[in-house]
């Protein structure tokens, strides 16, 4: 899917080199900026479509990975050079993009269904700590983020935190709900991770299509294990699934892992708090449902931690380190 993937045969590489680290806002090229506003918008979509649509959480989250692995298999299946590509990954790079998948279906399995334990505003604001432990488990790999990616990642999560009101009432359930959002947290911090050291030398297209079949591959036996219906839906609930693997998976999560080797982990993995006021926007117009007064300002929050991490990257890619 060209939309999706980089041109076969040239695979994305990191202009500095480094695992993961990026080079930042300053000098990415203006496309991946832009296909980073189109992710987050796409992202955005998933939590007022999945609201919409009349199907268990986990059957969602089978559908859209396998519909999205099925968009994508013609051109894998059916292009010389993508199947090529495919075809000579290396056992290296294929494991890590199963192992992605893996991952990916873990975070699916994970969130969705805490949303049917604790309220929403807590699964939110706990699901989103994905730029802490993204930056975290790059300082265990030996990366020393700046200390204003830090302050900036604190203050982007602290917006999130406060446009969510979060919902501090303390419950079994609720904390059961809790944990399982915030392992879907942790989940995706690896995925975005893994995710960046495939695309140094793999397209786009040729990773995720062996991540989401995996993920799909996955989460299938979790359903019927779990009892969610697969099938037995209206057409409406099937063109809005179809609507949000085109919206979600592949213009957000493909996206997404088209920019991440030259944005690097920790702008894309903050850029992503975006997606719980994109959602808000979006509910308002679609559902109906106003935001409160307080999440314009929680807004300007968000955005002034993500500016201070793009500005912290900038200047580290700028010095060269």
């Amino acid at each position: 899917m060209p939309a999706t993937g980089t041109r076969a045969g040239a695979p994305a590489t990191s202009p500095t080199g480094a695992t993961g680290t990026g080079t930042g806002l300053a000098t990415a090229p203006r496309l991946d900026i832009a296909l980073l506003a189109v992710a987050v918008a796409g992202i955005s979509l998933s939590g007022p479509l999945i609201t919409a649509i009349a199907a268990p959480a986990l059957a969602i989250a089978f559908w859209r990975n396998a519909a999205a692995a099925a968009a994508l298999a013609p051109a894998v299946l059916l292009r010389g050079p993508l199947r090529r590509e495919v075809r000579r990954m290396g056992r290296r790079n294929l494991v890590l993009s199963a192992l992605a998948g893996a991952v990916l279906a873990a975070h699916f399995a994970l969130w969705l269904p805490s949303l049917e334990l604790t309220s929403v505003a807590s699964s939110v604001a706990l699901v989103t700590t994905t730029p802490i432990w993204t930056i975290l488990l790059l300082r265990l790999r030996g990366h020393r983020p700046p200390a204003a990616v830090w302050t900036g990642v604190g203050i982007a999560f602290t917006g999130a935190l406060l446009l969510t009101g979060v919902d501090l009432t303390v419950s079994a359930r609720a904390l059961a709900g809790d944990a399982l959002a915030l392992g879907g947290g942790i989940a995706a911090a690896v995925y975005v991770l893994i995710g960046a050291e495939v695309r140094r030398t793999t397209s786009t297209t040729a990773y995720t299509f062996v991540c989401y079949t995996t993920t799909a591959a996955l989460l299938l036996p979790v359903c019927l294990i779990g009892g969610a219906s697969l099938a037995g839906y209206s057409a409406e609930t099937w063109l809005k699934l179809l609507l949000l693997t085109v919206t979600a998976q592949l213009l957000g999560h493909s996206l997404m892992s088209r920019v991440v080797t030259s944005l690097g982990p920790s702008v894309t993995s903050t850029a992503i708090l975006l997606e719980t006021p994109g959602a808000a926007l979006i509910a308002a117009v679609w559902l109906g449902q106003r935001p409160e007064p307080a999440a314009y300002p929680a807004l300007a929050v968000i955005l002034a931690g993500l500016a201070l991490v793009i500005r912290a990257e900038n200047g580290r890619a700028a010095r060269g380190t």
